[in-house]
């Protein structure tokens, strides 16, 4: 392998949410050069961290039946046990609930915990309170997906955050989806719930890393036999 493409392996790919993004802050740093070199150092500084928020890496999925995966690359905020939201339907009893909250410097694009269908997505306008507050939960602007898997229904909730101002969603309902694929993407710092069954453990802590489509957040066949997990 010769050494640029040895170098271009190690770069991950851009997802096409970005390039208008990019290419504004590219445009915006030449323009800085022509006005005073230093500015446009700055420009360019921000145009690679643009880029970098909106990589879109190769993720492994674990195969293993009856697991959850995380559905965003981030930290572990809050392990709990809350009302889900109405618009999800899942019932008037609180529930599991991990959150996951991401950072400017994490990557945004969002991936299905489970393996189902979409029965339902909800949208809800709101406000930007800061994502890692409980309460941005029921505050904040939210896109939510049920989906309804061979051991249960899972609720996904995309929240908005201090900064983030767009919610993507890529999917339909009635779709079908595995594991590990991509859903959507939120621009600019935020989190996202996954409600699970009753009777679900969780198999995170909270101040833990997560990264999508790869960290496992509970198993549905904890139970079977040989179903054992590290703690964090």
């Amino acid at each position: 392998m010769s050494i640029a493409n040895s170098i271009r392996a190690q770069i991950p790919p851009i997802h096409p949410e970005g390039y208008p993004f990019i290419g504004g802050f590219a445009l915006l740093s030449l323009v800085l050069f022509w006005l005073w070199s230093p500015l446009g150092w700055i420009g360019t500084v921000l145009t690679v961290w643009c880029a970098l928020f909106f990589r879109d890496p190769m993720r492994v999925t674990p195969v293993r039946e009856g697991i959850v995966v995380a559905p965003a690359d981030g930290r572990v905020s809050m392990v709990s046990r809350v009302l889900p939201p109405a618009e999800l339907g899942l019932g008037d009893r609180p529930l599991p609930r991990v959150s996951i909250f991401m950072s400017v410097f994490n990557c945004h694009v969002n991936r299905s915990p489970v393996t189902g269908r979409i029965d339902r997505i909800a949208y809800r306008p709101g406000k930007f309170i800061n994502a890692e507050l409980d309460k941005a939960s029921e505050d904040n602007e939210r896109n939510s997906l049920v989906i309804s898997s061979a051991n249960g229904r899972i609720g996904v909730t995309q929240i908005a955050g201090l900064v983030a101002r767009r919610i993507v969603c890529f999917v339909r309902e009635g779709q079908a989806i595995g594991a590990g694929e991509r859903f959507g993407l939120i621009r600019f710092g935020s989190r996202l719930d996954v409600y699970l069954p009753e009777g679900t453990v969780p198999l995170v802590s909270e101040g833990q890393t997560a990264i999508a489509g790869e960290t496992i957040l509970a198993d549905f066949r904890l139970s079977d036999p040989g179903r054992t997990y590290r703690g964090s």
